[in-house]
């Protein structure tokens, strides 16, 4: 019994075979680590959030009188914008972690607490 070895030959390549060696080398792994972008995707997303609260604190016409963290360290935001800025970036990211942290202690309850 006789079988066409041609008719089962299945060819993988799209370009059928027309690479050179070189040309499939290429890619081949240089032995570096990948770069961890963590530390870049924290700065930038620290960064927007800053630009963001700058913004903010350009758009309210009305003069804010606030207090860091004791009564005696108090700033008027037309007087000292730096410091209303940084005000309004605390801020925004007390609430961003708080929901974070809102969300993974919902998930571990929900995880523990199967309905």
């Amino acid at each position: 019994m006789d079988v066409d070895d041609e008719a089962k030959k299945v060819i993988w390549s799209l370009q059928n075979n027309k690479r050179t060696e070189a040309e499939r080398n290429v890619f081949e792994p240089t032995g570096k680590k990948p770069m961890n972008r963590n530390v870049v995707y924290v700065l930038s997303a620290l960064g927007i959030t800053f630009l963001l609260s700058f913004a903010l604190s350009l758009f309210s016409k009305e003069t804010t009188h606030f207090c860091f963290l004791i009564d005696s360290y108090c700033f008027n935001s037309t007087e000292n914008p730096i410091a209303y800025t940084f005000y309004i970036f605390m801020n925004l990211w007390i609430l961003i972690l708080g929901i974070g942290i809102a969300y993974l202690i919902g998930k571990k309850l929900g995880d523990r607490f199967k309905i």
